[in-house]
This record gives structure tokens, sequence and C-alpha cells, in this order.
């Protein structure tokens, strides 16, 4: 059965408040963004700053100020360090690879102190794989509280830490902490389950409003938004990203039971507040499982949304879904942007949300419609049985793509005429070309690709002009479904389970012949020679890099995969796991496999009739993008016409340089910021350099070899009336190699 779309919502007197409230629109301050006391810079996410004592005349002259290295770093796991730090009085606060809490003073890099929150775990030895990364921290400071306190996550952990000490503060949550996965409203013990804060929340008041990843399987928690008080840890409001029975949405979801059985819909890329309206924007992702639907038919509100709450209560105000029952892992990926633009004659409070696609939604602030038509487009439907694609799309006609949209034989790389040629004939292999076809066995292109298009980085807003700066990668992905296997459930022994446990939970990133595919996703074929019994159980239930804990699947599964990926003797397993393990073991052992309510989640595992082969990056037999360059851009969009300003390369491949070939960009992970001085300072990209271009042209100004690649989001602050530039240089993506360092960068003593 179709479900009727849902579109924006919003109360009537919104609207007819709407209709007279921007003629008299007071104009920005801009010397309130002279600090950097936020994730972005500031609670509007526009990645803006006032201060212009370095100017398109002077960068040029940058040389590095300081270092601090954390010396942390694990490079044999690929460690990262993808902070956003902020600066409160003279002190930057940070995170480190190993994700520790950083305190340095901000003119010099001296360290103050370090809050470790392994410390005390004898033993544990963890490191920022298991956790995955932080991105940033948050400040919260009232009259009552002499020191202020900083509030950050440590995988499902949400600490409160005291801002001049750098010890817990007792009186949060349990001794200074407390957990993501409780008062999530379930029905089930989450315990066990999934969850990590990666991106900071945000501060309204004596309320910190906060999301959190989770796994994109079926096995995802709901993604729900929370907000807790800063003194205690209590949790004060929440609201249902998969709406509960009687809440608007929950006719979204064809299955009445979808609350209780799908997870997803999860705010992980940071959030918004407009404090004088008291507003938070919040962006979300997908539903889960990601690349299969049929488990969760539907429009599935509020997956793929922007959503406008009342901070203080988490009242519903407005909502725009950017993508309609997703099937290609469109998750909103990057903070939204509060920005105010001229539109038809008027001052208009707006707010711009970036897309992995490549879009731009420009909606009012007020009411949640879009500034600039938006079609809905109809898509093919699936070949999936089971599959119920969404019929249409939403696409905006405004603002211009800051990406490509279409990757047709004419883009295959050219590099070389060999490359060209096979090259063409591995693109021929995959049947669909068109973006938003759904997932199928014959292929699809993913172009933007997984990574975007634009991604959680997020765009810089020149807030004087309303300009939009924002990097985009353009590399294309193929994505391939198959049968979920069922040859090894056929297979008695315990090697034969841990094959179908390894197809039910790793082939999705791992492929079916366990090779892997980049250094995210590496190949298991030797697994045996590198890990032994202890250390992969330590990996499945802790997660590491990219990979989510498994702690939550049944135990005979996850020895059943030992046994399988480290080749083990199965005697060398106790006999009545493997009595228990075995199809048919009912009958040999009384012991019962735990209850999916046991192993603390409900899933929809055994409903989901197809996977994906992995996440297959399109490149050629040297590691370079399969599509002609540009790889890596940076583009300015006039927010106030829609209109793309200028396009320029984003890094550059020296040893193709050296060869003829004109910079072609490289992937990159991190954004902009921009200063009223006029330039944009920028990291990201692969060759571990940090840039500062000229905001209206797009001109390289400058630029400095970093130690390592900068995959964050620069921040800029003046200290003792001097201006300096800091970004982490963590590395440890797409092959890089990992760093602990960061570096500030300023202009020398006259």
């Amino acid at each position: 059965m179709r479900l009727k779309l849902i579109c924006t919502v919003f109360p009537l007197a919104a609207m007819l408040l709407a209709c007279g409230r921007n003629a008299t629109k007071e104009p920005l301050d801009v010397r309130s963004y002279n600090d950097w006391t936020a994730y972005a810079g500031a609670k509007d996410g526009n990645r803006y700053s006032s201060n212009d004592q370095i100017s398109t005349r002077n960068v040029a002259q940058l040389e590095v100020a300081w270092s601090y290295s954390s010396n942390d770093k694990d490079p044999e796991n690929r460690s990262q360090m993808q902070c956003n730090p902020i600066i409160i009085k003279g002190t930057m606060y940070a995170t480190s690879p190993q994700l520790k809490l950083l305190a340095l003073d901000a003119g010099t890099g001296e360290e103050k102190w370090v809050f470790d929150p392994f410390q005390k775990q004898t033993g544990s030895n963890l490191n920022s794989g298991i956790f995955n990364v932080s991105r940033g921290v948050v400040y919260w400071q009232d009259e009552r509280e002499e020191n202020g306190r900083i509030l950050y996550t440590v995988g499902a952990k949400l600490y409160a830490i005291d801002a001049a000490t750098g010890t817990p503060v007792e009186s949060f949550g349990r001794s200074g902490s407390l957990d993501l996965r409780e008062n999530l409203d379930l029905e089930w013990d989450a315990s066990t389950a999934y969850a990590a804060g990666t991106s900071p929340g945000i501060i309204y008041k004596d309320l910190l409003i906060i999301g959190m990843r989770l796994s994109e399987g079926p096995d995802a928690l709901p993604g729900h938004v929370r907000a807790f008080d800063v003194r205690t840890g209590e949790r004060k409001w929440i609201f249902h990203t998969i709406p509960h029975p009687g809440e608007l949405g929950y006719d979204t979801w064809e299955n009445p039971e979808s609350w209780k059985r799908i997870g997803g819909a999860n705010s992980w890329a940071g959030m918004s507040l407009d404090e004088k309206t008291g507003t938070v924007y919040i962006p979300t992702g997908s539903a889960s499982p990601d690349f299969y639907g049929g488990v969760r038919k539907g429009q599935n509100l509020f997956a793929n949304s922007l959503i406008a709450l009342d901070a203080a209560t988490g009242r519903y105000k407005w909502h725009y879904q950017v993508v309609h029952h997703d099937l290609w892992d469109r998750d909103l990926a990057a903070n939204p942007n509060l920005v105010q633009v001229k539109h038809r004659g008027k001052t208009v409070d707006a707010v711009a949300q970036i897309t992995k696609h490549g879009y731009i939604f420009l909606l009012d602030r007020e009411t949640g419609q879009s500034l600039f038509p938006v079609n809905e487009v109809p898509v093919p439907a699936s070949e999936l049985a089971g599959e119920e694609a969404w019929p249409t799309q939403p696409i905006p006609t405004l603002p211009e793509p800051f990406a490509r949209q279409r990757f047709e034989e004419e883009d295959v790389t050219d590099l070389s005429p060999e490359t060209h040629a096979y090259m063409l004939e591995q693109y021929k292999k995959v049947k669909h070309r068109t973006m938003f076809a759904p997932p199928s066995k014959a292929g699809s292109w993913i172009f933007p690709g997984f990574d975007g298009g634009g991604e959680w980085g997020g765009a810089a807003v020149d807030v004087e002009s309303g300009i939009m700066y924002v990097n985009s990668s353009e590399m294309p992905w193929a994505l391939t479904m198959v049968d979920v296997p069922k040859h090894a459930l056929k297979d008695a022994s315990l090697a034969g389970l841990g094959r179908a446990t390894y197809d039910k939970y790793c082939m999705t990133c791992h492929g079916p012949e366990l090779k892997g595919n980049s250094p995210s996703y590496p190949s298991l074929v030797d697994l045996h020679k590198k890990y032994k019994k202890q250390d992969l159980m330590r990996v499945l239930d802790n997660g590491k890099n990219m990979m989510p804990s498994f702690r939550h699947i049944p135990a005979n599964e996850k020895q059943a995969l030992q046994v399988f990926l480290l080749h083990l003797d199965e005697t060398d397993v106790s006999a009545q796991v493997v009595a228990s393990s075995k199809p048919g073991g009912a009958e040999a052992s009384n012991a019962k496999e735990p209850s999916a309510a046991q192993a603390g989640v409900r899933s929809v595992q055994d409903e989901v009739h197809y996977t994906m082969t992995g996440y297959n990056r399109f490149v050629d037999k040297d590691g370079y993008p399969g599509i002609k360059p540009p790889w890596g851009t940076l583009n300015a969009v006039d927010l106030n016409s829609g209109k793309l300003l200028w396009k320029v390369p984003l890094g550059e491949y020296e040893e193709l340089t050296r060869r003829g070939i004109a910079p072609t960009g490289t992937e990159n992970y991190g954004g902009p910021l921009v200063t009223k001085g006029g330039v944009i300072f920028i990291g990201a990209t692969k060759d571990a350099k940090i840039r500062a271009f000229d905001k209206l042209t797009g001109k390289v100004l400058w630029e400095a070899q970093l130690p390592a690649p900068g995959y964050a989001t620069p921040a800029t602050y003046t200290v003792n009336g001097k201006q300096f530039v800091v970004i982490a240089c963590g590395g440890g993506k797409i092959g890089s190699k990992s760093g602990d360092q960061y570096v500030a960068f300023a202009l020398p003593e006259k």
C-alpha cells in the first residue's frame, strides 16, 4: 500500500507571522563572531569569523606559531583525529586520537591538563579505533558554576569535565558520566547495543541537546534526540525520530510495529541553534538497514529530515524530508547553516542544509518552506522482491548543486588510453546510472558517492554576503546487491555457522570473499596471521575504526565467527558452545540461544533477504578515481540568488602534476572556515596540506604542509591581540598516515 507523502508541517500561526515578519529584520552584528566557542565556531553552524588581522594581503606570510602532540596516535589501527576545537578564555579544548580531552594554552600550545577516560580501566589499552572519533566538545557555564564544564562523548559515554581542573563533575550522571543507550523509551535492554557520540551536542541555557551515531544494520537502535540537564545529567525531553503510536509521522511507516523494530533516523552530524527563537535544527540520517527497505516500507519519517524543535521542550515545529524511504545511505551528514539572505526584496532568516548528493536545501527558518521551488521528481521502481522504493524524490531547482550530478560513459577517467579502456569496461558492468536508481543485483552507481558531495566537515557561510563555501568529493561508488547467502546454513560445522554469521553481519563491508575494498574496510583473508582469539573478541565487542561494536550478537555466533575467520580447530572451542551452535544443536544440548531481548536488541535481521557486496569505490589500478577530474572541489554558492559563483580543485596529486596533468583535487574530509579578512581556510585533502583561498575568486593564496592530513575543520581565534588558525592533523582515513598533532599558524611578530 502506498502511503501519502507527508510534506513539511507547520502551524498556521507561523504562516501568518511569516507573511510580514521580514521587513524589519535587524542587521547582523558580525562582532559576535570574533570567538570560536562552539563546534563550527558558533551555534549557528556557519564556520565564520569576524577576525581580520589575517587577510588576503598578508596571509602568504603565515608561519607555524606552535604545535602540540598528544603522543597517542595508533598507526597500525589508522587512528584519526577529526576535532574542531573550541577556545574559551584563552584555553583551547580538543580531543586526541585516543579520545583524551585536552586543555591547551591557545596562545602557546602549552598543555594545561589532560583527561584520559581510560586511565582507570585496568588493562584496557583502549584506543581511538574502539570508539570511533570525536569531532568536538561543548562548553557550559553559568553564574553558579565557577569553573564551567566541558561535555564530550567517548563511545556511548557522555562526560562532564571541570573546565579548570580536568576532573569529572561528580554530580553529573553517575560520578561524572552517563550512558547514551539509556533513557531511550525502549522496551528492551540496549546496554550492549552500539552507540557512539561522534559529533558534539549543542547547549541551550542549561540543556545539552545531543544525538548519536548508531549501527546502520538491522540491529540499530532508534536515533531519538534528547536533552539532558547539564548540571545533573537528567533527561529533560526526548523527540522520537521514529514516531511512537499517536505521534506525527507514525503513519509514514507501513508496519505499525516499526517503532519497536526499526532503528536509525539518528542525528550523528551535529545540529544548529537559533538562540533568539529558542529553536534547534536537527539533521537526521537514514532508517536502518541502509540498503534494503522491505522491512521498513513507507516514507519513513523522521529519517533524512531537517527537524525544527523547541529547544526548551523538544516540541515539534516543522520538518523537511530531503530523501524519502532512503535506500542509498543519504544521511544528512553535516549540521545546517543558519543564515540571513535577500529573497524577493526581503531579508529572510533561513536555514541551509547541504547534502551528500551535492544539493543545498534553503528553507525559511520559521516555517520550513523552501525559498526556491523543489520538484518531486519520479524515480525508478525497485527490482528487488519485497522492496517498495518511494516513487518520487525532492530535487531543488536552486541553489545550484555544488557537485556533478551524472556519471556517464564520457565521464570515465582517461589518464591514459589503457586506463580508460579498462575502466570503461568496468563501468559498463554496472547497469543503473541515474541518481536514485534503487539498489539492485545489476548494480547502481552512487554519485556523488557515499561520502559526498557534502560531508560532516560542513559548509562555511560569510554572514555578511550570504555566500556559502563548501567542499565536495567527486568519487563514484558502485552499489550491488546479492541474496543473503544460504549455503553456509547447510554446513553443520562450527565454521559453517561462522560463515553464516559473517554473511549476516560482516559481508556488507568486507565483501563476499573477505577481501575488503579500502583501508576503512580491510581484507580479512589473512586475519589469523594478525589476531589471536582474544584480540578478535575484543574488536567484536568494542568495534574499531569504522566498524561498530557487535557485543550484542549471541556468544555462540561470536565464537563461530572466530573459528571461521581465524581458521581455528573446532576442538579449541568449548563443547558447550559447539553443541549449542550447530544446526540441530538443541537436540544435543539444553542450552538455548539468547533471545533478541537478552542480547540487548530486537532485530529484523532474519527478514532482510538482500545485502550489498561492499562499499566499493570506483578506482583504477593506481588508486585514482575512475572519473575524469576534478576529484575534489571547493565551491562558492550565492544563497541569495542560488547561483554557483566559482568552483576550483581542492588538493593535488603531485606526481600527476609533474606529468603535466592540472591539479585534480583529491577526496576530502573536513570543512572550511571563512573570515571577514577575505580568506577561506581549509585542510581536508589527501595531500596533507592546509590552504588559504581568496573568497572572492577561489585563488590559492597560501598553503603549508601538515605532519599528517588535516581531516578536520580548522578554527580561528584571537589571543592577546594575535589571530591564530589551528587544525587537527590526525590523518588515518583513505590510506593516509595517522597523526596526533594540533598545528597553529599566525603572522610573524613585527
